[in-house]
């Protein structure tokens, strides 16, 4: 079984395509984005300290910087939750907080990724705690 190191750092390329389906707020015909997991994980490690952003901001933004009008919201999530997973393995082997991707600045202690983490919801309201942001 892959590490979550590992999946975070699959080489598969990010797609572009026309989405195929209608789905969460995105039309069948749409260009979208399918981002990878290190497009997410680049991404989030440009969010500073103390501030935050929501899941369908994070998505729109995604669109924009890869010429595309939506992102998946599918693939999105999975790979929100490989780059969480992949952050707190990393701490768990000795990487300090301020090296790890802050995915708390994305997540939150309602979001339905977190209730997946298997570290739990308690680290992701700690760590915006921290940093003032809400639960």
């Amino acid at each position: 079984m892959k590490s979550w190191g590992e999946k975070l750092n699959d080489p598969r390329p990010h797609q572009v395509k026309p989405a195929p389906v209608d789905m969460s707020g995105m039309k069948k015909g749409e260009i979208m984005l399918i981002p990878t997991a290190k497009i997410v994980d680049a991404f989030i490690r440009t969010i500073g300290k103390g501030r935050s952003m929501d899941v369908p901001t994070l998505r729109a933004r995604l669109a924009r910087k890869y010429k595309a009008q939506v992102t998946c919201p599918i693939t999105t999530g999975i790979h929100l939750r490989i780059v969480a997973e992949a952050a707190w393995e990393a701490h768990r082997k000795g990487a300090p907080l301020s090296r790890i991707t802050p995915f708390w600045r994305v997540l939150d202690g309602k979001s339905s990724t977190t209730a997946k983490l298997s570290f739990g919801a308690a680290v992701v309201k700690a760590r915006r705690a921290a940093e003032g942001l809400p639960a």
